[in-house]
């Protein structure tokens, strides 16, 4: 039984999914005209190119269709146009493996991505894929431009930068052999409400301070080189200088920075961007306070090494900060203050492959700082590509230290890349359609921040290879009215049909409609088509999973009776609005189902032997009985209950029907058992039967089953004794009682003697207390008063006499 529902099962699967494959056949819905257009509708379509390949009705799109389903309707394999993609590696130089203090190599002979070039070649949803391994090169070049805010707030931390360039190189060396520093510096554009324009701020707008200079927009101080000596010279000669608003012209150095790479002086290597302020910054639009409107131009305008249209151009918005940087490959380190860091960590954020660093109030942690961000940025690589044909997607997977596999926008990055280490990417091309009619097009891959990347030439599949081979003006297209290729006629504009043998011009006369009525009716192609040369061409619906066909487009595949919102049930497929139902199904709507096994009761019977089984659902036909399978009975009596007394008065002679029990019980089978164990039990009956327990007025248990058998004998069989309960011992219960009481009676004697020795204890306490407080001997009497009195008379010397 299991097996043969198993591959009932099985059948229904592949039938259901081979017809959910012809319902969302991409190639037919293509309704391709030539071989080109076919192998452009999907990675799995086909042409069919044999001449004799088309039957009577069929129009030429029929030529395209899934491989299987063309060899299935008679096309040879080697009829089959069916081009595939490929790729191919160009240039493929090794990545670079070297170790600190090997030989010097130039910047240009280090490889830290691999390949370099390649060439791809696409068919239409059809993708090619080809491995990218990234690595750290050893020792690698860095040139790092340290561009700070002179506004007033930053003058202790100048004294602190003086000192940079030869202490960074020391901590730089331990990275790298190859390493330039430059500087710049900025404060704010020269305009009103920026500046004071007042002659004497502009000599010093620093009010108190002779060592402040005038404000300015940028300046390059010192294009990138390897002398910390001459750094520290030149930032010493620098000045602060002041502004008035809090927000710094800083995005202005920045895009003058990342743009004029001749006067900064950057070379083909890693570059670092150390951009240090204390205060925010101002953006697109901000100009508009100084009368400034014109958007930033991102080109360079330094002369003399300073910045001249900070007047003229307005700030450089975010976005475009960061199109520049990337193009330019500069990595940004922000060193700013505790109090601004939230905001620029927000504009990290925007900017890919850049770092933020806590900058302390007189910069004394700079050079920290720096080695801290620079070690951060380098740990990751992130992959980038330039912008994409129409049609043209790219799908990343990384393949990071210890195993860890990324898919998606993840797929993108990984971290925590070490110098020496290498990663693996797998990138996957695909393409839909043909871009720009098949030119070739060139797209860039690269990591950020570094200046490597693949150059990867795209190459686009867009005609089969017997487009060759055909011959325009062919006779076989109706006197030379189009190309014969492929096995099939390619119509010249203006003209139509099979062969081309109609003008487009007079596809709709009377003679030619004629033969597109069914049964000579009024409708032309039922309405649902054009009439192409006296031959219906169906017409396309919005869902390409639903279609019209038919000879008149008189059937269709979408107006077939639902059921539970689903066409045909689900359970079939709707051919010219009739349902084909699957196996196991039947009914309009296949909603009806042959399967018996849903109204099998417990009992093994169909709907308990009380109804009928209907398209899977059982109808009872006992009112008294319902359910799924027709065993619940709201009003029913339990079977226990319903034979407990005839049970009782036959077993045992006692119980309500004892006087009647040969009359109204003689209706089963009884058999008496020593014990419980010896009852049948439900697996060695071949019928069900039900265990029973119930209890008489004697509160005495007694157990049975009930049964019926194959033979519609009822049966029942009961335990000879029954359970009563034992009376209760009087003994234990009485002694229990009088010890009871007895310990209760010493236990409360045991509490009273207890508070009585407690109360004297706290009495003669007391009295020990007031003893000691008493003012008097205890040896003399307090009332006692003596008997004689001295005195002394004046006139006698003041002797004392006696009385």
């Amino acid at each position: 039984m299991n097996l043969k529902l198993l591959f009932i099962s099985t059948f229904l699967g592949v039938f259901c999914y081979s017809n959910a494959q012809k319902e969302g056949n991409e190639c037919i819905n293509a309704n391709a005209k030539y071989c080109g257009e076919c192998i452009q509708a999907g990675a799995k379509c086909g042409w069919c190119k044999d001449p004799n390949f088309l039957k009577q009705g069929e129009t030429v799109s029929t030529r395209c269709d899934e491989l299987q389903s063309l060899i299935k309707r008679g096309c040879a394999e080697a009829e089959i146009e069916n081009p595939h993609g490929t790729h191919k590696i160009i240039k493929d130089k090794p990545v670079t493996n070297r170790s600190k203090g090997a030989e010097k190599l130039k910047p240009e002979d280090i490889t830290q991505i691999q390949p370099q070039k390649l060439s791809l070649t696409l068919r239409s949803g059809e993708p090619q894929s080809f491995n990218l391994k990234f690595k750290r090169a050893e020792d690698y070049p860095i040139d790092l431009y340290y561009l700070m805010d002179l506004s007033y707030s930053m003058k202790d931390d100048l004294e602190n930068v003086k000192n940079l360039g030869t202490s960074l190189r020391v901590e730089m060396s331990k990275i790298t052999s190859d390493f330039r520093i430059g500087f710049g510096s900025f404060v704010e554009k020269t305009v009103m409400p920026y500046i004071s324009t007042t002659p004497a701020k502009l000599l010093n707008p620093c009010t108190g301070d002779q060592n402040c200079t005038s404000p300015f927009s940028y300046k390059n101080v010192l294009k990138l080189t390897e002398d910390g000596k001459k750094f520290n010279t030149l930032v010493g000669q620098q000045h602060i200088s002041g502004n008035l608003d809090s927000p710094e012209g800083g995005f202005d150095a920045i895009m003058q920075v990342a743009v004029c790479g001749e006067q900064i002086g950057w070379r083909n290597v890693t570059r670092l961007l150390v951009f240090s302020t204390d205060a925010g910054f101002h953006f697109a639009g901000d100009g508009k306070l100084g009368g400034i409107v014109l958007p930033n131009d991102g080109k360079c305008h330094l002369e003399n090494n300073v910045y001249t249209m900070s007047h003229y151009y307005d700030y450089p918005s975010i976005a475009h900060l960061v199109q520049k940087l990337s193009d330019n490959n500069i990595q940004t380190i922000f060193a700013v203050t505790e109090e601004f860091q939230p905001v620029y960590q927000e504009l990290k954020n925007l900017i890919p492959k850049s770092a933020v660093g806590t900058l302390s109030a007189n910069s004394s942690n700079v050079i920290n700082l720096i080695i801290d961000a620079y070690n951060s940025l380098s740990s990751e690589v992130i992959l980038e590509n330039s912008k994409l044909p129409e049609g043209v997607t790219i799908a990343y997977t990384s393949h990071c230290k210890n195993g860890v596999v990324s898919e998606g926008e993840n797929g993108r990055k990984c971290s925590n890349i070490s110098i020496g280490d290498e990663v693996m990417f797998s990138i996957s091309v695909t393409s839909k359609g043909c871009p720009k009619q098949g030119k070739p097009e060139t797209i860039k891959i690269k990591p950020l921040g570094f200046t490597e990347e693949v150059e990867i030439t795209l190459n686009f599949i867009c005609e089969c290879e017997c487009h060759k081979e055909g011959v325009k003006n062919s006779p076989k297209c109706h006197f030379g009215n189009g190309t014969y290729e492929c096995g099939a006629c390619k119509c010249n504009e203006g003209r139509v049909g099979r062969k081309c043998e109609c003008s487009s011009n007079d596809v709709a006369t009377e003679d030619m409609d004629r033969t597109c009525r069914k049964d000579n009716g009024t409708d032309i192609c039922s309405n649902n088509g054009d009439c192409v040369c006296g031959t219906c061409e169906c017409k396309k619906r919005d869902n390409p999973e639903e279609r019209y066909s038919g000879p008149y487009c008189e059937c269709d595949n979408f107006n077939c009776d639902r059921s539970g919102n689903k066409l045909c049930g689900g359970h079939g497929r709707c051919e010219c609005r009739v349902c084909i139902c699957d196996p196991m199904w039947t009914g309009s709507a296949c909603d009806c189902s042959l399967d018996n096994s849903t109204c099998m009761a417990t009992n093994k019977q169909i709907c308990n032997g009380r109804g009928t089984c209907e398209c899977g659902i059982c109808k009872c036909t006992n009112p008294k009985f319902q359910g799924p399978t027709c065993e619940t009975c709201p009003t029913c009596p339990g079977v226990c209950v319903e034979h407990k007394e005839c049970v009782q008065c036959r077993a045992f002679g006692t119980g309500e029907k004892k006087d009647t029990c040969e009359q109204d019980c003689s209706y089963f089978h009884l058999i008496k058992v020593k014990d419980r164990d010896k009852l049948p039990q439900p697996n060695d009956a071949s019928y069900p039967l039900m265990h029973c327990k119930e209890r008489d007025t004697n509160d005495c248990w007694f157990y049975y089953t009930y049964a019926v058998n194959n033979n519609t004998e009822k049966e029942v069989h009961v335990v000879e004794t029954q359970d009563c309960p034992a009376g209760p011992d009087i003994i234990p219960i009485v002694a229990g009682v009088v010890a009871g009481i007895v310990l209760i009676g010493l236990a409360l004697l045991l509490i009273w003697k207890l508070l009585m020795i407690i109360h004297d204890r706290r009495e003669f306490a007391k009295f020990e207390k007031e003893k000691m407080n008493a003012k008097w001997d205890t040896q003399e009497n307090p009332i006692y008063k003596s008997p004689i009195n001295q005195f002394q008379n004046p006139n006698y010397g003041r002797k004392a006499a006696a009385l």
